[in-house]
């Protein structure tokens, strides 16, 4: 009887032993596809937290640095904008004093004849609260 109590308890450790191989192999194969998932998981929050910051870098006001920044750029735009202003100033001064000096030249050749005008008859006298 001892023999039978034996191949009994063998039995029971290898049918232990079977369904525990059992559990891990299903346990395993679960483990792969929960793998998975926690990596697209994981992917989502990343992808959420990038965009949650860009969205606070939007919102947050300017720093001292932006702001002295833009007040060069904007105190050389002024300085541009004066040479511009002052180029263009003394320009048609140049251009009216070659312009006089081009004018007197021609003096020399003799002027065509002017034809009298023709007589102007006196325009209508327009009546208040018409328009035309």
């Amino acid at each position: 009887m001892a023999e039978k109590d034996d191949k009994r308890q063998a039995s029971r450790a290898d049918a232990v032993r079977g369904a525990a191989v059992q559990a891990f192999q299903a346990t395993a194969g679960q483990a792969g596809v929960t793998r998975e998932r926690a990596q697209e998981l994981a992917d989502e929050l990343a992808q959420a937290a990038g965009r949650f910051v860009g969205a606070l870098d939007e919102l947050r006001p300017a720093s001292a640095d932006e702001i002295r920044s833009l007040r060069e750029d904007v105190r050389a735009l002024e300085t541009r904008i004066a040479a511009l202003e002052a180029a263009a100033t003394t320009a048609p001064a140049a251009a009216a004093k070659r312009g006089a000096a081009a004018r007197k030249a021609p003096a020399a050749r003799k002027a065509p004849a002017k034809k009298p005008a023709a007589a102007k008859k006196p325009a209508a006298a327009k009546k208040p609260g018409t328009s035309s």
